[in-house]
C-alpha cells in the first residue's frame, strides 16, 4: 500500500516533470510527451515515470533516448522545485 505522502509527493512531481519537459528540455528528439502517472516508492528514492508519446515506433524510441539523456537535468531540477531530503532515481517507461 502506498502511503499517502508518496502518493502526494508523486503527484506533485508528475507536475513538475511535465513543466520540466515542456518548458527546459531542449532535445529536439523529444516529440511530444505526455507523463501518465509517477510511482514513487515509500522510502521516496525510486520513481518510475509513466509516459505517452505520440508517433511512429521510431519516434516514440527517440522520444525515450532523449528523456534518458536528460535525466539527471530533470532529476536535478525536480529536487530544487521539491523540497526533499533525496532527489528520487528516475526510471521512465
Amino acid at each position: 500500500m502506498v502511503s499517502m505522502r508518496a502518493s502526494r509527493v508523486a503527484e506533485q512531481m508528475k507536475k513538475e516533470i511535465a513543466s520540466i519537459i515542456e518548458h527546459q528540455v531542449k532535445d529536439p528528439r523529444i516529440g511530444f510527451v505526455t507523463i501518465t502517472n509517477v510511482n514513487l516508492s515509500n522510502d521516496l528514492r525510486h520513481a518510475k515515470v509513466f509516459i505517452s508519446s505520440l508517433g511512429s515506433e521510431e519516434v516514440q524510441k527517440k522520444s525515450i533516448e532523449g528523456l534518458e539523456r536528460a535525466k539527471g537535468f530533470i532529476r536535478r531540477e525536480v529536487a530544487n522545485r521539491i523540497n526533499l531530503r533525496y532527489a528520487p532515481e528516475i526510471i521512465f517507461k
